[in-house]
């Protein structure tokens, strides 16, 4: 796959000690994977130091080693004295080691290399110089956003980040700086300034930062942004001639910059769209659809109804009853999640539920702010039946919970055989939930008992949690705009599965607005008449999509032997090892062969 010799894959990224959300999933997926192991030569994992607190065993995260700690005064490392002269200079801190990383299915583990730097006191000289040549050669602004430390702080890291690489001897030709999201992107170009070494480089697209502010903020969200999306592309035209300069948003001139560099990988086809729509340069930018993996695990039916016994006990407690069904939410609580789309679903279940004398409670496991302790959920509970009821305030409902939680008490106020408990916690067991809770209930179980996992999402790249059901017989409903979806339709050639729905809500051939002449297909229009129609939308497809799930819902053990079955064959077709061997690597060796071809051009 490669002319050379294995490359070293250097990933820039905010998660490099801890894993927080998506970015570190894929980082796991790549580092317990056979595939990946094989095709490179050395991992390195760069990001900032975030915090001077704790002690050495805190630097670099759960199965760490630290060989060198400039905070810490902690020296066990080959590289000291390089390390040393890169303080003087740039004046930063370095935290240098290894991460274990191990999959416990199958075994495979990897130890990258990880470097955390404290730029919080950086001389601002070298800092100054990056800022002047990032302007000059790649028109990013930074006197605009350097007041915002999001902004700052990965600019600082360029600089220093390059000059580590150097002295650990990972600046050579075969070196491939990857840039997860934007804030990766000042390294990347600081390589691409660097005169003395060959970086290649790549923007791992795992959103489109400018694209996700416009989906969130416009209130026709996804059901209008792609239908402008298409039009405007149909017209030739691009982001700032529909909507105009995004200047005004630090991330846009850095994820634009990604056209700078060798190669882009985008997890979603909707993503990679989304980037060629930012600006015409992009017309000619390799962008590559590098889909995520997902979990497989291949369990039995009593294992499920194991499962989903404790969800069911766990509900009677709560509620007084055990439902027939359970509908599960995992997820974080930001806007672009569309949560109040299972509401719309839910709704339309409840009133066939009724005809057919059933029930089912929605679990939705979400919270916008820290972990609550045991202690504070323990009197909740007590106090006033935490999470049936809630309060404003910590530790129970912060601003958006409570703006949730005011549309889940609507939606139980009117239903009769459908009922939703809102979580407000991060974590699923019965220390972080209360006695309510069965003892011996895990995390895994929510995944392994579920019969409907919910994913709407107004804006989604990829959606691993989505799919997260999938492998334990569930059924899936998620948007055609997520980039899970897409990966589904790969993978079976369009023909889908039993266990998973595609809700398109960007679909509006079915209303009097898709004739020619009327402003549905005016731009501007589109943009500044998006309430009604998307309404409109919401309300059929949650008619649809409630059908849908009623008439594929498991009714007896047979049927849910068949979709454990189902699921898990789908589940094993979208692994890490399906999608590094098919997408990643082809991605990272079209990097550095077009880089090896431009140099091949220049010398003749």
């Amino acid at each position: 796959m490669y002319a050379g010799k294995r490359p070293t894959l250097v990933h820039v990224t905010h998660e490099a000690a801890r894993k927080i959300g998506g970015i570190g999933a894929v980082l796991n997926g790549f580092f317990t994977c056979k595939s990946y192991l094989d095709a490179v030569e050395r991992s390195i994992l760069v990001g900032p130091l975030f915090s001077r607190e704790g002690g050495l065993e805190d630097r670099l995260g759960e199965g760490s080693e630290v060989f060198y700690s400039t905070i810490d005064g902690y020296d066990e490392c080959e590289f000291s004295g390089q390390f040393r002269d890169i303080e003087n200079i740039y004046n930063v801190g370095i935290v240098y080691g290894k991460k274990r990383f191990v999959d416990e299915k199958t075994g495979i583990e990897s130890s990258p290399e990880i470097i955390l730097i404290d730029v919080s006191e950086m001389h601002k000289g070298p800092v100054n110089s990056l800022k002047k040549q990032m302007y000059n050669r790649f028109e990013v602004p930074s006197d605009r956003y350097e007041h915002l430390w999001e902004f700052e702080q990965y600019v600082r890291i360029a600089p220093a980040a390059i000059a580590i690489l150097k002295s650990i001897e990972a600046a050579s030709s075969s070196t491939v700086i990857v840039s997860h999201e934007f804030m990766g992107m000042p390294t990347v170009l600081a390589g691409k300034i660097d005169p003395y070494c060959d970086f290649k480089t790549v923007f791992y697209a795992h959103e489109v930062a400018t694209i996700r502010r416009i989906v969130e903020s416009h209130s026709g969200h996804d059901t209008i942004f792609y239908n402008v999306l298409e039009n405007a592309r149909s017209k030739g035209l691009y982001l700032e001639d529909v909507f105009g300069s995004q200047d005004d948003y630090f991330k846009h001139p850095l994820v634009e910059a990604s056209k700078y560099c060798d190669a882009i990988c985008a997890v979603g086809d909707y993503t990679a769209k989304e980037l060629k729509f930012l600006a015409p340069e992009f017309k000619e930018c390799p962008v590559d659809v590098v889909y995520n993996g997902i979990p497989a695990y291949d369990i039995g039916l009593e294992e499920k109804l194991k499962s989903k016994s404790k969800l069911k006990e766990y509900c009677f407690n709560l509620l007084g009853y055990r439902p027939d069904y359970l509908f599960t939410h995992v997820t974080r609580l930001v806007k672009s999640k569309g949560l109040w789309r299972d509401l719309q679903v839910l709704e339309k279940i409840d009133k066939q539920f009724q005809k057919e004398n059933k029930t089912g409670v929605l679990l939705v496991l979400s919270t916008e702010t820290c972990q609550r302790n045991s202690h504070d959920i323990h009197h909740m509970e007590t106090s006033y039946r935490w999470p049936v009821a809630h309060r404003e305030g910590w530790p129970d409902l912060s601003g958006g919970e409570a703006e949730f939680n005011s549309e889940v008490q609507l939606f139980n106020a009117k239903s009769r055989n459908v009922k939703v408990i809102f979580i407000n916690q991060f974590g699923f067991t019965a220390k972080l939930c209360g006695r309510m809770m069965p003892e011996d209930m895990e995390f895994m179980d929510i995944r392994k008992g579920s019969d409907v996992e919910f994913g709407m999402s107004i804006y989604e790249p990829f959606g691993i949690a989505q799919l997260e059901s999938l492998t334990f017989g569930g059924i899936c409903v998620v948007s055609n705009v997520c980039g899970c979806a897409g990966f589904v339709n790969d993978v079976t050639d369009g023909a889908g599965c039993e266990n998973v729905i595609i809700a398109d809500y960007t679909d509006i051939s079915h209303y009097h607005y898709n004739e020619i002449d009327k402003f549905i297909y005016e731009v501007d229009e589109l943009i500044y008449n998006e309430n009604p129609l998307r309404k409109h939308v919401e309300e059929d497809l949650s008619k649809r999509l409630a059908i849908m799930i009623c008439s594929r819902i498991a009714e007896n053990d047979l049927e849910a032997e068949k979709l454990l079955k189902s699921g898990f064959a789908l589940a094993a077709d979208m692994s890490w090892e399906t999608v590094v061997s098919k997408y990643v690597l082809k991605s990272i060796s079209k990097a550095v062969n077009a880089a090896e071809q431009k140099l091949t051009k220049i010398i003749s």
